[in-house]
């Protein structure tokens, strides 16, 4: 069996570390980015080996970011500290996005809000339902979460949309929810409920923007979401 690379064992210019500093943190792999957080004191695996068999394992970030610590030390050379620091990188993710949330962002297209919101999807099993609350220069005011479904399936009623709506005084509305399936195409139950807020909100002069379904992006979707109004559900 061939010895495994230490990372100190390296040529310098193969190090996450010092490519990082000479190249930026975008040149390098995602097995590299999860070698720097595993740091040292690996037996027999270099860090960078751990990183691509929690990818090999995990398949996508995604689901990296939603294992358990026991979950992630499964993997060897992953024991309870790297697995806290793991955790602890993916949480920092997720905070992050959330203050981005507190800058009131101008949410007037659909990739905005897939960006502002996609960090937050990423690690749901389930379906999450949130409505995105806007004034009336579409900045957001708070992004509330409406309910929980099953793997595709979720329950959505207008009255617990625009009461949240009209106590912060919003102009509008955009509704946004993921599929853990990854394929984020709207099913009829999405196209119903998007229609039935649609209606309910013009009776209540709060205008429903949009519907952004959030999935994974693949290499023959490059766009890990869809627009229910660019689709054309919002014009029928």
């Amino acid at each position: 069996m061939t010895p495994s690379i230490r990372i100190k064992d390296m040529p310098r210019t193969e190090r996450p570390r010092e490519r990082l500093v000479e190249k930026g943190a975008d040149a390098l792999r995602n097995a590299e980015l999860i070698a720097i957080l595993l740091r040292t004191g690996l037996k027999g695996n270099s860090a960078v080996q751990v990183g691509e068999q929690l990818l090999q394992k995990f398949a996508t970030l995604e689901n990296l970011a939603r294992a358990s610590l026991e979950d992630l030390q499964v993997v060897k050379g992953v024991g309870r500290d790297k697995a806290i620091a793991l955790k602890a990188a993916f949480t920092l993710a997720r905070r992050m996005a959330a203050e981005l949330r507190q800058d009131a962002p101008l949410l007037d297209t659909p990739e905005r809000i897939a960006d502002l919101m996609r960090e937050d999807n990423r690690i749901y099993d389930v379906e999450n339902f949130q409505v995105l609350l806007l004034n009336t220069r579409r900045r957001l005011i708070r992004a509330d979460t409406i309910s929980q479904g099953t793997l595709d399936t979720i329950l959505v009623h207008p009255r617990e949309v625009f009461k949240l709506a009209i106590s912060a005084n919003a102009a509008a509305v955009v509704l946004v929810h993921n599929h853990p399936s990854g394929d984020p195409t709207p099913s009829e139950a999405d196209i119903k409920v998007t229609r039935d807020l649609i209606r309910a909100g013009q009776l209540l002069k709060i205008d429903v923007l949009d519907h952004v379904i959030i999935g994974r992006a693949t290499q023959d979707r490059p766009k890990d979401y869809v627009s229910l109004r660019e689709l054309g559900y919002f014009y029928t």
